[in-house]
């Protein structure tokens, strides 16, 4: 495994986290159907921000451009599939959004969240086991080493120094606030 996408599974890592607390505070508010709306706001752009603009720029911008200059073809294969995962998941974040404007239709919200949710589980699972190791074969060393550097400047232009830590610290936060119930 390269560095590159060692970076690309860290990410992975953080966001399932993030949509474990993500199904930790819909299930509260489903079972006690209350609801803080700025913090399922802050949630959605802690999404927005950090899975979509900065992880899923990395790979848009950097790495699926690497692939297929390496000869993985765009459409009908699995950066096809990725990218259009990538824009259903903005759709599901979009109808979240949506819903939380007045009036506020909370079943709405629940069910986009849930399905961007199921989305993104089975599109890192295809990620991880499926594009990752196929970026590795077809990339040589060098060039993925040339990617990680290039992640690291998308961070830094993207979302700024010191924010990834900041999400994470939200993140954290967000864990201990919503915790998985036993």
């Amino acid at each position: 495994m390269s560095k590159a996408t060692a970076d690309l599974m860290n990410d992975h890592n953080a966001i399932l986290s993030a949509l474990d607390v993500f199904t930790n505070i819909l299930d509260e508010f489903t079972n006690e159907n209350s609801t803080n709306l700025d913090e399922l706001l802050d949630f959605i752009d802690f999404l927005r921000e950090f899975a979509d603009k900065c992880h899923h720029g990395k790979e848009e911008g950097i790495l699926f451009p690497a692939m297929v200059a390496a000869g993985v073809p765009d459409r009908g294969g699995p950066i096809g599939v990725m990218m259009a995962e990538h824009i259903q998941g903005r759709g599901y974040i979009h109808s979240m959004l949506e819903a939380l404007e007045e009036p506020e239709d909370y079943a709405g919200f629940e069910k986009a969240g849930r399905a961007y949710i199921e989305l993104l589980r089975v599109h890192i699972q295809k990620e991880n086991n499926v594009l990752f190791p196929m970026a590795d074969k077809v990339i040589s060393a060098d060039q993925m080493d040339v990617i990680a550097l290039a992640f690291e400047v998308h961070e830094e232009k993207v979302i700024g120094h010191g924010r990834h830590e900041e999400l994470h610290a939200l993140l954290d936060g967000l864990k201990k606030k919503y915790p998985e119930k036993n």
